[in-house]
């Protein structure tokens, strides 16, 4: 798959059928939208590609919100090449380019500079100048600059469209397993596992601590059934996530309890898949107190896995 910076203004890709928009999360939705531009684009031995945006637009015009992701870069590039799409054309958004009238974006940008023959996207696609930019509007305009716009319908579940701001919210209340059916895949975090205070293995029950990403959505607080990744080793786990009450620390973290064996992380990169929440944080009177309940977190992480069709003992 090829990754262009900018565009250049010539038209060489052979039949060029694309899709536009920030696919945070590549739920389901975003692989419906995929699959129709790669279908179409094969039919026509054409290129199948994606028109996105860096940085985030939000961050150009609301610079204070708070922007939190689902998937970064290096993983949205990954699922776009999993769906088959031959190109992904970042374009870098600024205030002059969210200044863009409608026209001009559909002539310049996607007519005349990426050459588009067909444009797949949502049938509440906007665009240009303050979103002033419709989906009646840009299937005139691709009618004046030689493109056909398809107007798709939004992929719906449990009786809601699937989108990433509904995950985002689920996930952030700990309903992972919900957010998992929107998503297609469990939701995970990924990270280097870091040196800790050791009251895990104190308490016979060691941890791998990753230090929790500034700009991804997290779960909720609490303990998690789930299933860490190393090495592309599949491994059943419990996962806290908080700010540990019990000692009074008060830094958030993400801590990994490998259930399957023992095994020295420190260092490592390690995926986290999150399955099923167990129980919300909580504070306990005492460490034996705590080391109990992580025994019954523990068995009730085996009996969720077990369910999900996961294999105890990796």
């Amino acid at each position: 798959m090829k990754v262009t910076r900018g565009h250049s203004g010539e038209t060489l890709r052979p039949y060029p059928v694309g899709t536009i928009g920030n696919f945070d999360g590549h739920h389901r939705g975003h692989q419906a939208l995929l699959k129709q531009v790669v279908e179409t684009a094969r039919q026509a031995h054409g290129t199948a590609l994606v028109l996105t945006f860096d940085p985030h637009p939000v961050k150009i015009l609301a610079p204070t919100a708070e922007l939190l992701f689902l998937t970064n870069e290096e993983e949205k590039l990954a699922r776009f090449e999993q769906a088959g799409i031959d190109e992904v054309v970042f374009l870098e958004f600024t205030q002059t380019f969210a200044s863009l009238s409608p026209e001009i974006f559909a002539e310049q940008i996607l007519a005349k500079g990426l050459g588009l023959k067909e444009v797949f996207v949502g049938q509440h696609f906007a665009f240009g100048h303050k979103r002033a930019g419709k989906i009646d509007d840009l299937t005139r305009l691709g009618h004046q600059f030689g493109f056909t716009v398809h107007p798709t319908l939004p992929v719906t579940i449990a009786g809601g469209v699937v989108s990433s701001t509904r995950i985002r919210q689920l996930i952030v209340s700990g309903q992972v397993d919900q957010a998992a059916d929107l998503l297609g895949r469990h939701y995970a975090l990924r990270g280097i596992v870091t040196a800790g205070d050791a009251r895990g293995r104190a308490l016979g029950w060691p941890t791998a601590n990753l230090q929790l990403p500034f700009n991804r959505v997290v779960p909720a607080d609490g303990i998690y059934a789930s299933v860490t990744i190393i090495q592309q080793e599949r491994h059943n786990s419990v996962s806290y996530i908080g700010r540990r009450p019990t000692f009074d620390v008060g830094e958030r973290r993400l801590e990994v309890t490998i259930v399957d064996g023992t095994h020295d992380l420190y260092g490592q990169v390690i995926t986290v898949e999150f399955i099923e929440r167990i129980r919300g944080d909580a504070q306990f009177n005492d460490e034996a107190a705590l080391s109990r309940q992580i025994a019954s977190d523990v068995e009730s992480a085996k009996t969720i896995l077990r369910r999900h069709h996961q294999t105890i003992g990796g």
